[in-house]
């Protein structure tokens, strides 16, 4: 649970989620990444680094460039963790049309 909670702090932080955002469409040189997001590249480089860290992101080098790509497994974790409170909510939202199948239109329970 705390790489979770560590991840999802990671990606918590704006600039960074909007990368990970950019990097679902495919992998990204850091050059990409500053073109398309309009950041400097020291920002994205050390945004980067972080979300590497987190093993959220990892690099490959190709010639002189770095490029990026998400890591499925820790997005498949933090898909399953927010999976688990939708599961919870159709389990409250079923009780509550329950309820109010039970209850007539004046507001009595039948």
């Amino acid at each position: 649970m705390d790489e979770l909670q560590h991840q999802l702090s990671v990606i918590a932080e704006p600039s960074r989620f909007r990368i990970v955002e950019l990097l679902r469409s495919g992998p990204h040189s850091v050059g990409g990444i500053v073109d398309a997001l309009g950041m400097a590249q020291p920002h994205v480089s050390r945004h980067l680094r972080l979300l590497a860290e987190a093993g959220l992101v990892d690099a490959t080098r190709q010639a002189q460039q770095r490029i990026y790509r998400l890591r499925p497994e820790p997005l498949r974790d933090i898909g399953a963790w927010a999976q688990s409170f939708a599961v919870l909510w159709t389990e409250r939202l079923d009780r509550l049309g329950d309820f109010l199948d039970d209850t007539d239109p004046n507001g009595d329970r039948t």
